[in-house]
Order: structure tokens, then sequence, then C-alpha cells
């Protein structure tokens, strides 16, 4: 026979978190005008007859303020680590020297900041999205125990409340990480 189900807060919110969590993630590969090896953490190369992270091909260091190196572990995989930085969107021009890809980080211009705002903007909505799911298991959950007869009226009510203050708690965190990557991207 089937387990009944159990309505658990604390797996909601570490849901919620895990939302959270990724944002930063996306948000960490968003240019600031600093050199940041997390930069090229998007970026997925074609080897081996897949699509690989970079960072399971390459080692990625900030040897200056505006420059990446690129060191690529098989010499045969630097012309599509090359390729898979210069059409990943970032915006990059990378230049290979043998096993060493060098990566100029060109001066964000105005349009390009804004343009980048944009894309932390999305992420933020998809972030926000994610946590509303979220909370809309959790409702849907509480309703159907109510429903079975599993848990009282009041219990359930108090519960909702709950799971709305998370979800409130959790969308304030992601425009608060939102507000800081934007002034980060805006500072000249």
């Amino acid at each position: 026979m089937a387990q009944p189900q159990v309505f658990k807060l604390d797996e909601l919110k570490t849901r919620m978190q895990k939302s959270i969590i990724s944002l930063k993630d996306e948000l960490a590969g968003l240019r600031t005008g600093r050199a940041s090896a997390s930069l090229l953490e998007p970026v997925m190369v074609e080897a081996y007859g897949s699509k690989m992270p970079l960072n399971q091909v390459a080692t990625v260091t900030v040897p200056e303020p505006r420059m990446l190196s690129v060191q690529v572990w098989d010499r045969t995989l630097a012309s599509a680590v090359e390729k898979a930085i210069r059409n990943s969107g970032l915006g990059l021009n990378p230049a290979g020297e043998g096993q060493v890809i060098r990566v100029p980080l060109p001066e964000l211009n105005e349009e390009r900041r804004r343009d980048l705002t944009k894309v932390a903007h999305n992420y933020a909505e998809q972030a926000r999205v994610a946590v509303r799911h979220i909370r809309r298991d959790g409702m849907d959950l509480l309703k159907k125990l109510e429903k079975d007869g599993d848990m009282a009226q009041d219990e359930s009510r108090k519960m909702s409340d709950e799971v709305q203050k998370a979800t409130d708690s959790a969308v304030a965190e992601i425009d608060k990480v939102l507000s800081v990557k934007e002034q980060e991207i805006m500072q000249v």
C-alpha cells in the first residue's frame, strides 16, 4: 500500500533555496567588468562526441584584471574550446596559443551593461517562477490532505500561511540578489 503523503514545510523551503542558489550561479556568469573564472562556467564544449562543461576539459585562471587564461588539457580540443567561448554569447573574442587560450575582456559600454541587466532580470524572473511553482505544489498538497481528511482545516490554513511566508521571503531574497548584481554591472 502507498505511503500516506505528508506535508513538510522544510522540504519546500529547501527547494526554494535551491532556486536562489541556481540564480546566484547563473548571475556569477554575467560579466561585471572584472575578470572572473566563473564567467566561463556556462560555456559548453563539443568534446569526445558530446557537450561538456568547459571546466571538465580545461582550467580557467585570471592572470590580469581584464584577461582570462584557459589552459586546455587535451591539445586536440583547443580549437573546440576556442569556438565554444566565441559562440557562447558572452561577447568574447578568444585568441589561441597552442594549449593556452587567452580571453581579453573588452571594456563594457553602456549598451552592453543594459543588455547584461536585462539578462539578469530574466534569470531573476525564472527563479521567481520556480519559487511560485514550488509554492503551488505545497498548496496543492495541503488542499489534498485536507480534502482526504489527513489534515484539519485550521492546520491546513496555518500551513498555507507558512508556505506563503516562505515564498515571500524567497522572492525578497531573489530581488535583493538581483539588485546587488545590477549595481555591480552598472558600476563604471
